[in-house]
């Protein structure tokens, strides 16, 4: 008997032990499942605050607003640049492209696909503007056609930052948005910081191409800017994205997107890149900090930062104080005012298939310099 009674307190020891076990490997499991959950629950919010977009531009460089507004969406954690599609406008398209691959190779951005576009505008042509001054007056700034720095379309000069070895994609830049919008509808933004002939082109071959992207965000357009910039002295309404290419402008203005945001010259000229601020991204010793301090520019018009705001306000629209929505469009009359920006509020607009764009009117100076150095001193985002 009395071995039967130590092996039955054995055996109530090791069922003690065994539950206490039992409770333990519960209370870890339990422990465990809800690490992960809460780790998948991060990655899955994380992967949702990076909004996809695809960036239309034209990337002129070395340094300058177009190549910087690349920067501020790929430096920016909150953004899947989905790919970059080059159109002509303050240079010829394949000089765009060779400074764009540049850039993604010197970040070691590769992975996102450089998509040449259009090299041409839809209508307009040098020799016809040409003339078309010589009868209207000079306008200030012309781009690649600007006889100042004119070469031959498909010249592509030596590269001051070296010539890429990356290649871009084969396919072309209207059949690249398309195809992204097909496959991802209603998530992408098309930020467009260039002529728009790419998208124009886009909606001539996919009229359902405007309806499923998410948004237009573009800079462009001009209304009254208040500045001493001679661009727009004499010719307030004139801005060059869109006298590039007027008719492309009038197809994606009338085009029906969910909406479209504008940050017009008006807002723009109140920017400065100043030698102050890339000091700021210097001290970060980056790879990026280097090339931004080589080839920034300082020159009047040329620090003007363009295209970064539209791209910052976009990431951070509370950088806007003050907007207001208007009806767009784009004068195509060949007198004097072709290529110019038209405007009207509902109660005055034209019985025309016109939409109504949020354009920015002031912003938060200071809050958008400290987010242009924050983003231009991080670390660049790998690849993922």
């Amino acid at each position: 008997m009395a071995n039967l009674g130590q092996t039955g307190s054995t055996q109530s020891a090791l069922n003690y032990l065994l539950e206490i076990a039992g409770e333990m490997m519960n209370r870890y499991a339990r422990e465990l499942v809800f690490l992960v959950i809460i780790l998948l629950g991060h990655s899955f919010m994380s992967a949702e605050v990076r909004r996809k977009v695809i960036i239309n531009e034209d990337c002129s460089g070395p340094g300058g607003s177009n190549l910087q507004t690349l920067l501020v969406m790929i430096q920016s954690q909150q953004v899947e640049v989905l790919g970059i599609t080059v159109v002509s406008g303050d240079q010829w398209r394949d000089e765009e492209v060779a400074h764009t691959l540049r850039l993604l190779e010197i970040i070691g951005r590769t992975d996102i696909p450089v998509v040449p576009g259009a090299v041409f505008p839809l209508v307009r042509r040098r020799e016809e503007t040409q003339l078309w001054q010589e009868r209207y007056g000079t306008v200030a700034y012309a781009g690649a056609w600007d006889t100042r720095w004119w070469h031959e379309p498909f010249v592509v000069p030596t590269l001051p930052e070296g010539q890429p070895a990356a290649k871009p994609a084969e396919e072309d830049a209207a059949h690249f948005l398309i195809r992204m919008v097909h496959k991802y509808p209603h998530e992408v933004t098309i930020y467009e910081g260039g002529p728009m002939t790419n998208l124009a082109l886009a909606i001539s071959i996919d009229p359902q191409f405007p309806e499923l992207a998410q948004e237009l965000v573009f800079m462009g357009g001009s209304l009254s800017p208040q500045t001493d910039e001679p661009e727009f002295v004499n010719t307030p309404r004139h801005e060059f994205n869109f006298w590039f290419d007027p008719e492309a402008a009038q197809i994606v203005l009338r085009a029906p997107w969910e909406k479209i945001v504008c940050t017009p010259a008006d807002i723009s000229v109140k920017t400065h890149l100043t030698p102050a601020i890339i000091k700021q991204i210097e001290a970060s010793g980056t790879t990026l900090a280097s090339y931004l301090s080589r080839f920034a520019m300082f020159n009047p018009g040329a620090d003007i930062m363009w295209d970064e705001l539209a791209a910052a306000t976009w990431i951070d629209p509370s950088l806007i104080t003050k907007r207001k929505t208007l009806y767009m469009d784009v004068d195509l009359d060949r007198g004097a005012g072709y290529g110019n920006t038209l405007t009207w509020t509902e109660k005055d607009k034209p019985k025309l298939a016109l939409q109504p764009v949020e354009i920015q009117v002031d912003l938060d100076l200071e809050r958008f310099y400290k987010m242009f150095v924050s983003l231009m001193s991080a670390t660049t985002p790998p690849a993922r």
